[in-house]
């Protein structure tokens, strides 16, 4: 009992400690998405860390099923082109935007305003769907951004293999 509690103590001050180690002001300025090796390899174990001891007390409390995924593959969801003209927190607005819509299916649009910088905001349209011959099931995905009036329109390709469970840009 003593070792959960321990546990879940480290669990919640993560937050404030990864809080409290951000420079002042950092919260009104665009985030830098610039990962370096050693930050990812910290990330890596830490997060490590708290998804096995998060996971295995959520699983004891019989409520895993019900945790939502904190952090969307950003990557497989947005082209290139667009990570850089969004900021971090633009990049999982646009990511999930492109998840409810695909989760929608053609004719779904899900629009998004940043939550960091004004004028900046995009939607995410399901324009197309295509069935494989393997059994698989690719969309077509319209992702549009709007960055101080300077429209960016890219469409990408999001397929998902047959028994696969999500999609992922191709």
């Amino acid at each position: 009992m003593l070792r959960a509690l321990v546990l879940s103590g480290l669990i919640f001050a993560a937050p404030v400690a990864i809080a409290a180690s951000a420079p002042a002001g950092a919260q009104n300025a665009p985030q830098q998405c610039a990962d370096t090796a050693e930050k990812k390899a910290k990330r890596s174990l830490f997060g490590g860390v708290l998804n096995a001891v998060g996971g295995n007390l959520l699983g004891r409390a019989g409520v895993a099923g019900n945790v939502v995924s904190l952090a969307l593959p950003v990557g497989s969801y947005l082209t290139d082109e667009l990570l850089k003209k969004l900021d971090c927190k633009e990049q999982v607005q646009a990511a999930k935007a492109t998840d409810e819509a695909v989760r929608g299916g053609v004719g779904t649009e899900v629009a998004w305003k940043s939550d960091t910088r004004a004028n900046v905001t995009g939607k995410s349209t399901v324009t197309g769907e295509e069935k494989l011959a393997d059994g698989g099931q690719c969309l077509t995905v319209t992702d549009v951004v709007i960055v101080d009036g300077e429209e960016t329109t890219v469409p990408k390709r999001m397929c998902k293999a047959k028994g696969a469970s999500g999609y992922a840009r191709v």
